[in-house]
């Protein structure tokens, strides 16, 4: 694990750093709080924090917000609060400070390794958790919540961006035909082939996916989606029962225009959508082509309600 670990005294430091190196982990070390403030907040990330209560400019007890902090922003971070004291006065103020552990210092190697397990078990569990959180069950693509946060985070940080909004074409009629497995089955596909964008792509909806393109212009963002048109009309998906299922999809672009919010950006792929839907199906449509105030289907981030779309 890398640890992040915080004492005013040097030789405590120095006797933990060999404990937990000889073990296997990698330790970055500080002696003074507002540092080690700084390097959880700024550094690269870490799996535990072990802080002592003694610790000057910043107490060890506001250390442990601040890694519990961290956690809900959905970096699992397991965290240790470390006394020469260890009444219960004491254990009760680290647990309350979002401490997940307590131990006397200076620990002995055993108990601290046995402490060290215990943390790894539990953001294991953690992690899997988060996970659980920000992906979609069936595709293990990103979900609409981790999408929309994305998308906010490239706002936030003006990052110049396109974005993909697609619906599978005849969506129901192949769970009518093919049963509710053949409909996965074609999910599952779909997503197969969306493995190239790293990360980038999401299902947002039933039959809705998309995918957000960092730096890239509309323009270039329309060759991607016909690229990506192609590649699923030419992909068969092949059921357990010999059938097969040919896809086609109707695709929206929109580049990110530098006062958009996240649902205006998203709006306008949506309106484009909605207009390759309306004009056929199985096209690409970008949102300079159409009018800013036509029908969207309504992936957004609250949701609404979804126009409705062409048989």
């Amino acid at each position: 694990m890398r640890i992040v670990l915080v004492d005013a005294s040097r030789v405590t430091l120095k006797l933990m750093t060999k404990m937990l190196t000889d073990s296997g982990h990698e330790v970055v070390s500080f002696s003074d709080g507002a540092e080690a403030l700084t390097y959880m907040h700024e550094g690269d990330e870490f799996d535990l924090l072990i802080t002592s209560f003694e610790v000057p400019s910043v107490p060890g007890i506001q250390l442990c917000w601040e890694g519990r902090l961290i956690t809900n922003g959905g970096r699992p971070i397991y965290v240790i609060a470390m006394s020469s004291n260890n009444d219960a006065d004491h254990l009760a103020e680290a647990l309350d400070s979002g401490a997940d552990d307590f131990i006397r210092k200076p620990p002995s190697a055993v108990e601290l390794e046995a402490r060290l397990r215990a943390a790894e078990r539990l953001n294991q569990a953690r992690r899997e958790l988060v996970r659980m959180a920000l992906r979609d069950g069936l595709t293990d693509l990103a979900n609409r919540r981790a999408f929309f946060a994305q998308a906010s985070d490239m706002v936030h940080n003006g990052v110049p961006a396109s974005v993909v909004l697609f619906d599978l074409d005849y969506f129901k009629k192949i769970n009518d035909t093919h049963g509710h497995d053949g409909g996965d089955q074609a999910l599952i596909t779909v997503a197969r082939v969306l493995a190239r964008y790293s990360g980038r792509a999401a299902r947002v909806g039933g039959e809705e996916f998309a995918i957000l393109l960092p730096g890239v212009s509309e323009a270039d963002a329309y060759e991607e989606a016909e690229h990506l048109r192609w590649t699923l009309a030419d992909t068969a998906v092949e059921l357990n029962n010999g059938k097969v299922i040919n896809l086609t999809a109707s695709l929206g672009v929109a580049e990110r225009k530098p006062d958009d919010t996240v649902d205006e950006w998203m709006k306008s792929a949506d309106v484009a959508l909605y207009a390759a839907k309306n004009g056929g199906r199985n096209r690409v449509v970008m949102s300079e082509d159409v009018d800013s105030e036509a029908p969207a289907m309504g992936i957004t981030r609250t949701g609404g309600g979804r126009a409705k779309a062409p048989i």
